[in-house]
């Protein structure tokens, strides 16, 4: 005379299929910025829409790249390939500006692989940070 002591749920304590928050569909946009930020240690490709929203992005690092491999050309155009084949195939983006920041290896690399990919540069836009003026310089050393 066992009894069964599993306790169920009540009914409205089950889980609901709900659509998930903050999910946006694909969006059709054909012209967009092409941010790349390359440094010495990695190089990272982003795709935006003309407001800024990110649409794709990639790294070299995110590409299996690791150590001082990111920092190559190659890394970044592999990067960048990828951040192009996303943006094409999902969003039909035809055309970018391109903006660069940094003095990283993967500067040139990157661009070419957009154009490669069939996508059209409109512009390309140098970001990269210069200082003028800035903290006083180490002294010299003494002997």
């Amino acid at each position: 005379m066992a009894e069964d002591t599993s306790v169920k749920a009540a009914p409205e304590m089950e889980p609901k299929a709900t659509k998930a928050k903050g999910k946006k569909g694909k969006r059709i946009v054909q012209a967009g910025e092409a941010h790349i930020q390359a440094t010495f240690n990695n190089t990272i490709v982003s795709v935006t829409d003309k407001k800024g929203e990110i649409l794709a992005a990639s790294s070299a690092g995110a590409n299996g790249f690791r150590g001082s491999k990111k920092g190559t050309a190659y890394a970044a155009q592999i990067a960048a390939e990828k951040v192009a084949e996303i943006a094409k195939r999902d969003h039909g983006m035809n055309s970018i500006d391109v903006y660069v920041k940094g003095i990283g290896l993967g500067r040139d690399s990157a661009i070419r692989a957009f154009s490669t990919m069939g996508i059209s540069i409109n512009s390309i836009t140098d970001k990269t940070p210069i200082p003028h003026g800035g903290c006083r310089p180490k002294g010299e050393r003494k002997p």
